[in-house]
């Protein structure tokens, strides 16, 4: 027999659901919160007239047409009220830092990039993490005791319970907890994640995949990996190390990879490795490789097509047991046409024909600035929880 006990743990663990999505993606319809979460509409509903009784929710007086353009009178949204405070966000890339401070609504306050070399520095980079979040709170107009959370990530998979990142990739941080040694520098709590898994978390609730339950995000940039959610969630795995599409044998007996083994789907695809193929004929420019398609450049079409259809081809076997409705295809390489063209056609050539007829494949809406972004979110969702 239930208990009492139990019922109300259930009912809480529903509320905190309703907050966390309405963290992630900001005012929304209860059919929105229906579909974002998984319950019954009439447990959306009770708990909507709970919270915003406790002052933990509002309505707003914006409203939006019916879900899939339906005819009728528009919603009403609801949005998290708007206690006092900031959170920042922290993309740390192999080659980069960059940092947002947001209001508790998630609008961006402050924002800086800096070129840093991530993989080799350690803690340092975390060290100059800390120092960009205290001078963005600054340029923000605000002051470091408002800030609530840190959102965090890194460029390799993160162990379930250690939460130590995997240092085949980067052995500069062997032994390193990055989120207790970021909390401890910046002051208050921090949330760290892999990067894929915060660009798929941004994208589910500002991008492209906005209210889609089952989504493939994959980040092309100098690594490459992929976020992965399934009924609205974002899928870790075992070890946390679910999407790691980048270390998947792409060419057998190909390229060294940095893992350690060699014909990996990131040895091939990677900017760096379309860049030193093309430097030859492009010099510097080719540090722009989507430009340089955008202006017609054939060889560069070619190249970025033929890397798509690599990733299509490795996504192939991901798509058929997943069967997601969405990819999105994220990072520098995200917005390139020949890249979105080749992705779809390796999904076709090596995919179900069933699973390919319902897939969309589409172009990140957040560029380079996802992870960041999914990184805030993250902040704002664990404030939430709180």
């Amino acid at each position: 027999m239930t208990t009492t006990g139990a019922l109300a743990r259930l009912r809480a663990g529903n509320a905190q659901a309703i907050t966390v999505v309405l963290a992630r993606e900001g005012a929304l319809s209860r059919a929105d919160l229906v579909r974002g979460t998984g319950l019954s509409r009439a447990t959306v509903s009770s708990l909507v007239a709970e919270l915003i009784e406790a002052g933990r929710v509002v309505e707003t007086s914006e409203r939006v047409r019916p879900h899939r353009g339906g005819s009728g009178r528009p919603p009403v949204l609801v949005r998290l009220s708007a206690p006092t405070g900031i959170v920042a966000g922290v993309d740390l890339g192999h080659r980069h830092v960059r940092v947002v401070v947001a209001d508790r609504a998630g609008e961006v306050l402050a924002e800086e990039r800096r070129v840093l070399d991530v993989d080799g520095l350690g803690v340092r980079a975390l060290e100059e993490a800390a120092t960009m979040v205290r001078e963005a709170v600054d340029r923000a107009g605000e002051d470091l005791d408002r800030l609530r959370a840190v959102g965090a990530c890194l460029p390799a998979p993160l162990a379930r319970g250690t939460r130590e990142l995997d240092v085949a990739l980067m052995p500069a941080w062997s032994g390193v907890d990055p989120e207790r040694v970021l909390a401890r520098l910046i002051g208050v709590a921090v949330h760290v994640d892999n990067d894929a898994n915060l660009g798929a978390l941004a994208e589910l609730g500002r991008g492209s995949a906005r209210l889609v339950a089952d989504v493939v995000y994959v980040k092309l940039a100098s690594g490459v990996g992929a976020g992965l959610v399934l009924g609205g969630r974002l899928h870790r795995g075992a070890g946390g190390r679910a999407g790691e599409l980048g270390h998947v044998t792409s060419v057998p007996d190909g390229l060294a990879c940095r893992c350690g083994r060699s014909g990996c789907l990131e040895t091939e695809v990677s900017t760096d490795h379309l860049q030193d193929l093309l430097r030859p004929v492009h010099g510097a420019a080719v540090e722009d490789l989507v430009g340089l398609a955008e202006q017609g450049h054939e060889d560069v079409r070619r190249v970025l097509q033929r890397a798509g259809q690599q990733v299509g081809r490795v996504l192939a076997d991901l798509v058929t047991a997943l069967d997601p409705s969405v990819v999105v295809v994220g990072g520098p390489l995200g917005r390139a046409a020949p890249v979105l063209d080749g992705v779809r056609a390796g999904l076709r050539d090596h995919t179900d024909p069933d699973v390919v007829a319902g897939l969309e494949v589409r172009a990140g809406a957040l560029g380079e600035r996802a992870e960041v972004l999914g990184a805030v979110s993250l902040a704002l969702s664990r404030v939430a929880q709180a």
